[in-house]
């Protein structure tokens, strides 16, 4: 299987490009993994329904029908780490191809994705820009494949 986080970035840094590069080779060394990102809508900030539609959209374009799809979303079911790691166990046992996990732009996906979605899961309660739910993200990737193949790096 293949792991892909897709998404829609609205910045670039420095300290999260270095972070990106971190734990994309962390997570390389127990499986294939990639980072996409997607250009965001240039639509103003009063569109903001149009932008998340058009954004939504190319999303879907990305996915198939042997995804198995982890949207990371607001409103999403709210797991610890363990019970995270469970959830990856299980889409690595779906028999899906590709598991790809989607961070989507900076007013969210729209109801399509969130349907298209194996299961959506909360990063937090509270609200962090996009570099910050990118690298959070990609730090409970790499803790649920630790925790997945019995590694010391999740202490319980």
């Amino acid at each position: 299987m293949k792991l892909i986080l897709l998404q829609i970035p609205s910045a670039k840094e420095k300290w999260s490009e270095a972070a990106a590069a971190f734990y994309t080779q962390k997570i390389n060394q127990t499986i294939a993994f990639e980072i996409q990102s997607l250009k965001p809508a240039k639509n103003a900030r009063e569109q903001a329904d149009q932008k998340v539609k058009s954004e939504s959209e190319e999303i879907l374009k990305k996915l198939s029908s042997d995804d198995f799809v982890i949207l990371f979303d607001e409103k999403g079911k709210n797991f610890d780490s363990i019970g995270f790691s469970k959830l990856v166990q299980r889409a690595l046992n779906s028999g899906k191809k590709r598991l790809v996990f989607i961070i989507g732009g900076a007013f969210g996906v729209d109801e399509s994705v969130k349907k298209r979605a194996d299961q959506s899961v909360q990063l937090s309660s509270m609200t962090m820009n996009h570099l910050v739910a990118e690298t959070m993200s990609l730090e409970q990737i790499y803790r649920a494949f630790a925790i997945i193949n019995n590694k010391p790096y999740h202490n319980i």
